[in-house]
């Protein structure tokens, strides 16, 4: 489903604050896997993700999506088949429309700009039972704004509205890191079960080691740009967070730094 294949990427290069941020990387995530990234500070975690997604261009390599080349395709047009969901909850809604217009942007991705776009009866029910399964209580909020929501109510219709029309890849950027511990967990339980009952293809970045190693079936560590550890099967389920510590050292040569880090 998605193919890396030897990306490189230095960003300012030719200057004193060049920076090599992907140094030949290489995955490859097969149809349904749900794949979490971590790494430590300057890993190349996000730059992977946003070459994925077309945020900027990669100095060599491919990107392949479904078996197509889209490494030239710019963002917005990927983002036809791409949801993505950011660690900041002000980014994915419109947050001046409300609920229900939201989840008419997200069902209409695709669509020709110009296009009638007001929420038919059948898609209120359609989204108020959608919203049901949240747990959150918005079923009853359709003509809200979605500025006055919490960032877990937030991320949990970010979530909702990148899943809407079926996406053949799901990126997750540290979409639980701006919640309180309580809240990131009802959304980890929130993703895990969307992901599971769509069978979608996701690749979730985390700097909570637990969630990487208790969610997915697939765990990949990233260091200077590259990955050193590639953990699926009976494997990552029997992890622990001392276990991929020292497989981290072990790899790479170097202790686990970053600062942001959730442990236990």
């Amino acid at each position: 489903m998605l193919e890396l294949k030897e990306l490189y990427k230095t960003f300012n290069p030719g200057t004193i604050n060049a920076k090599t941020a992907l140094s030949g990387l290489s995955v490859t995530l097969n149809d349904g896997d749900f794949v979490t990234v971590i790494g430590g500070n300057g890993a190349g975690k996000s730059t992977m993700l946003n070459a994925t997604a077309g945020t900027f261009f990669v100095d060599s390599g491919k990107v392949l999506i479904d078996g197509a080349d889209v490494t030239n395709l710019p963002e917005h047009k990927r983002a036809a088949f791409i949801g993505r969901v950011f660690q900041d909850p002000m980014m994915g809604t419109a947050p001046s429309m409300q609920i229900e217009e939201n989840l008419a942007l997200a069902a209409r991705r695709g669509q020709r700009r110009g296009l009638s776009w007001g929420v038919t009866k059948e898609e209120r029910e359609q989204y108020r039972e959608l919203l049901g399964g949240l747990g959150l209580g918005l079923e009853s909020r359709l003509a809200t704004k979605v500025s006055t929501l919490s960032g877990g109510q937030r991320q949990a219709l970010t979530l909702l509205m990148a899943t809407l029309k079926r996406p053949k890849l799901l990126l997750l950027d540290e979409h639980t890191a701006a919640l309180d511990p309580k809240t990131a967990a009802k959304v980890m339980e929130l993703t895990d079960r969307i992901v599971r009952e769509g069978q979608l293809t996701t690749m979730m970045i985390t700097h909570n080691m637990r969630d990487a190693i208790q969610y997915g079936n697939r765990l990949i560590m990233l260091h200077e740009g590259h990955i050193i550890l590639d953990i699926a099967g009976e494997e990552k389920k029997n992890l622990t967070v001392p276990d991929l510590l020292e497989q981290f050292t072990k790899a790479s040569g170097d202790e686990f730094a970053n600062d942001r880090a959730i442990l236990s």
